[in-house]
């Protein structure tokens, strides 16, 4: 579909073959995740993230375990205190039912960013994530991502980075695989 849309995507498919678009199987690990990546080099996050799992075990805690958590704890492997409180918001919303995995199937993109939003410390660009990488839905085009604004902006032989309302115009005939176009637009920076 993409190479069809746009040629120029054919040698980006060449290269770098298929995203690895895999739909989650914990929710929360997933959700978790992207508050530790938030605003951090894939590596710093990468280590940190690896650290935070250590402490509980070797593998992403329950939502239980990380809301019984010590602060103190967590800020030793390098989650930073806002972080902290975030991870342990969204524990309390997924132990009170605020937060219902069980019901993403069938709420639409614009609901679970609504219902995720709410959750101190997720925002757009988090939602964005999830929902390309936990929820593998196919049209999701994280507007605010560095990444992908560099991407475009070089793939699209541009001056400057794209506004957001730019990268929507551009990113139209990509529909309904934006989340496709997304991960290739990273790749264009490799």
């Amino acid at each position: 579909h993409m190479a069809a849309r746009d040629r120029r995507f054919a040698p980006l498919i060449e290269r770098h073959g298929a995203p690895p678009l895999e739909r989650t199987s914990n929710t929360f690990a997933s959700l978790g995740r992207a508050i530790i990546y938030q605003q951090l080099s894939g590596s710093a996050a990468g280590t940190i993230h690896r650290r935070f799992v250590g402490l509980f075990g070797g593998r992403f805690p329950t939502p239980t375990a990380l809301a019984a958590a010590r602060p103190e704890a967590l800020r030793s492997v390098g989650v930073s205190a806002a972080k902290a409180s975030y991870l342990q918001d969204l524990a309390a919303r997924f132990a009170d039912g605020s937060v219902a995995p069980r019901r993403f199937a069938k709420m639409t993109d614009d609901e679970i960013a609504a219902a995720l939003t709410a959750v101190k410390g997720i925002g757009p660009w988090s939602v964005h994530m999830f929902l390309m990488f936990g929820l593998n839905r196919p049209d999701v085009l994280p507007v605010g991502d560095l990444g992908i604004r560099k991407g475009m902006m070089r793939y699209f032989r541009l001056r400057a980075l794209p506004a957001p309302t730019r990268m929507e115009t551009l990113a139209a005939p990509w529909r309904p695989y934006r989340s496709v176009a997304s991960w290739y637009m990273w790749r264009v920076l490799e």
